[in-house]
């Protein structure tokens, strides 16, 4: 346990970095929905792989939103030293899982199609992030850091 009402620095490191890290895929988010052409334009996107991402089942884009949207929460709530920081990074990973369950699950093959063999490696580097997230949070709350 920590002493009453003392933050540890690292706190303040994760909290930024997660929130830094969260900025991407929230930019990815507002940008594809929004058609936004500063974003399509600059992420080098090809038509077909937007035509892909349109076409996502209302469960993979619902998926999409709580993974990003939790994501973002959890590192705002962790910086806010809130205990609701655990239950935002579950939510992200519930996210994360359904959004994998279908580019990895059941669309695989045309997922590294479009977005070559690096991407399945880029993904499994946001679950391990993602995972470490909610173990840090979970543990500053054990510590009582998170109130």
């Amino acid at each position: 346990m920590t002493e009453a009402g003392k933050t540890p620095w690292h706190l303040w490191v994760v909290g930024i970095a997660s929130f830094f890290w969260h900025c991407i895929p929230v930019s990815d988010y507002i940008g594809f929905k929004t058609k936004a052409a500063w974003y399509l334009e600059g992420a080098g996107l090809k038509p077909e792989q937007i035509a892909w991402v349109d076409a996502y089942p209302i469960w993979a884009d619902a998926g999409w939103a709580l993974g990003v949207w939790g994501a973002m929460a959890g590192s705002l709530l962790l910086l806010a030293r809130s205990r609701h920081a655990v239950t935002a990074f579950i939510v992200s990973l519930v996210g994360l899982a359904i959004m994998s369950l279908y580019q990895v699950g059941m669309q695989a093959a045309e997922y590294k199609a479009l977005f070559g063999d690096s991407i399945l490696m880029f993904l499994g580097f946001i679950w391990i992030v993602a995972i470490a997230l909610f173990f840090y949070a979970r543990a500053m709350k054990a510590q009582g850091v998170l109130r």
